[in-house]
């Protein structure tokens, strides 16, 4: 699309695929960038059969892998997620908010409304299902429960220094601790790249791909092998972090379908589902996003809202509508703590839960910056940063306002164990029993997590498909088959090859590179920024 207005676009030879091989067997196509899709589709492949042959000696392998990157670099992540965050408020607040996305003259696509709800859907359905009740309720358990010490070494999981015996303030610091894993921070994260991604594709004239981002640091190169390292991450990052999510997703709802039907708990059970989900997403590939899945998709979003209108309504409503501010308030007087990466006391809580969501939220950003760069052309850098921070993470506030403040209180007032007792993923259905209309709420549940993951398939696999198609927007359908299909065989092979701990040391071990790719990419906005005329 061509810019409205003024622009200053990069003049460079290149040509989208113009390194790209194309093949026609039979009916089937193939165009892909040829040293892109070879080198991450072996390696994707290539993982996939060792982990299943070896699933025995992966598993201590993967725990190993998380442990060390977690307890060694957890300084790392913590230190870049505030990097991200001060690089967006001070693009915010500097001159180079003025910066249009698609030329001065340009006008949005999408009213504000609709530009909202796409970047909240974008983010963070699945998550938000998995972690809404059993986030904030393991952080008050941890916290409620005080500090734990053996040979000198903190043991418990208790984020700062706990609140032991005080359930009022292990209430604020347990919703604190979760606000942070899910507010500004995550959120800069994905601003960042889809920032470079929009900067790069509707101003500069380049390719749609990550690689563009990096023009202003390695110029021409970009096209040749230090490009190709940044796409071959990208793929890497996004394919592991979308097979966490499915992992996640599915032991979240086989543990719904053992609570409302008693269907086995276990790894057949999971890897069952994460064969339907991926069947449903590849239905949607193959017949493109034809009015049925968009219908699928808007369903969801509206049984989202339900179900959070539901739990308001029969919860303890007005502790919930007095939360929310009381959160608010809460996560502003503990970030300083929570942010710091140095010199932690909290380790279990820093490397276990914060350094793992920071790896997690950026193996999602080529992903999901991708989604909200191709849907924010016509805003102003300011505009943009503002409302990538601010609506959605005041989204995630509400949605774990609601549902962590009911199960908390169902503990604190009603001493109701159930919940605090119950593993993770079983967590949400344990607080939804003693609501009204259990069977109802649970099933929705489920319902919610599957079709969140089915249109998270779907979008991830046409961002991977972007990518290693050198930028193609319309590459064959065979590539997106493919990527969608790997995407449940990865999870399937990490659900044996470890379980929940193995799909965390992937996302950690693919975010790491990554973080590095996002830190460089941070420098190249504001520098590609700095070029750009500004709106008046």
């Amino acid at each position: 699309m061509r810019p409205d207005g003024e622009v200053n676009p990069i003049d460079t030879d290149y040509q989208i695929g113009q390194d790209n091989i194309v093949v026609n067997v039979g009916p089937f196509g193939l165009d892909i960038h040829n040293r892109v899709f070879a080198i991450s589709g072996l390696a994707v492949v290539a993982f996939v059969a060792l982990t299943l042959m070896f699933q025995n000696q992966v598993e201590p392998l993967f725990s190993g892998l998380r442990g060390w990157l977690t307890g060694n670099l957890d300084w790392f992540f913590i230190g870049a997620g505030n990097i991200f965050v001060l690089v967006c408020l001070g693009l915010a607040i500097s001159p180079l908010g003025r910066v249009r996305l698609g030329g001065t003259e340009a006008k949005p696509d999408y009213s504000y409304l609709g530009w909202f709800s796409m970047l909240f859907a974008a983010g963070m359905g699945i998550g938000l299902m998995f972690f809404g009740v059993s986030e904030p309720l393991s952080h008050f358990g941890s916290a409620f429960g005080g500090t734990a010490m053996e040979n000198g070494v903190r043991t418990d999981w208790a984020p700062l220094g706990a609140a032991a015996g005080d359930a009022e303030g292990a209430t604020r610091l347990a919703m604190a601790a979760t606000i942070y894993h899910w507010a500004l921070h995550p959120w800069a994260i994905y601003a960042v790249l889809a920032l470079g991604l929009a900067l790069f594709s509707f101003n500069k004239g380049l390719p749609l791909t990550i690689r563009s981002v990096f023009y202003p640091l390695l110029g021409e190169r970009v096209w040749g092998w230090p490009g190709h390292v940044v796409d071959i991450l990208a793929v890497f990052a996004t394919l592991f972090g979308l097979a966490t999510s499915l992992g996640l997703g599915a032991s979240q709802a086989s543990s719904g379908l053992n609570h409302l039907f008693g269907v086995p708990l276990g790894d057949t059970t999971q890897i069952v589902l994460v064969i339907v989900i991926t069947a449903i997403a590849l239905v949607s590939v193959v017949a493109g996003l034809d009015a049925g899945v968009k219908r699928l998709s808007e369903i969801n979003m509206v049984l989202a809202l339900l179900l959070l209108a539901f739990v308001i309504a029969v919860g303890p409503t007005l502790a919930i509508l007095t939360g929310f501010f009381d959160n608010l308030g809460a996560y502003l007087q503990y970030l300083p703590a929570l942010a710091n990466p140095v010199g932690r006391e909290d380790a279990n809580f820093a490397q276990g839960w914060t350094a793992f969501y920071w790896a997690w939220w950026i193996s999602w950003s080529p992903f999901v910056g991708m989604f909200i760069a191709r849907v924010s052309r016509g805003r102003t850098v300011r505009e943009f940063i503002i409302s990538v921070l601010i609506v959605p993470s005041l989204a995630c506030v509400l949605w774990m306002t609601v549902f962590g403040e009911t199960a908390i209180s169902q503990f604190v007032k009603d001493g109701y164990k159930a919940a605090v007792e119950a593993d993770l993923p079983l967590q949400l259905f344990a607080m939804l029993e003693v609501l009204p209309l259990s069977q109802i709420t649970s099933f929705v549940a489920i319902v919610l997590v599957v079709v969140f993951f089915v249109t998270s398939s779907d979008s991830g696999s046409l961002v991977i498909d972007v990518i290693s198609a050198g930028g193609k927007v319309d590459a064959p359908l065979p590539q997106r088959v493919f990527w969608c299909t790997f995407e449940g065989l990865v999870a399937i092979a990490l659900i044996l090859g470890g379980g929940l701990v193995a799909l965390q040391a992937m996302a950690v071990s693919t975010g790491f590179p990554f973080t590095i790719v996002l830190l460089m990419s941070a420098v190249a906005v504001v520098k590609g920024l700095a070029s750009e005329p500004r709106a008046v």
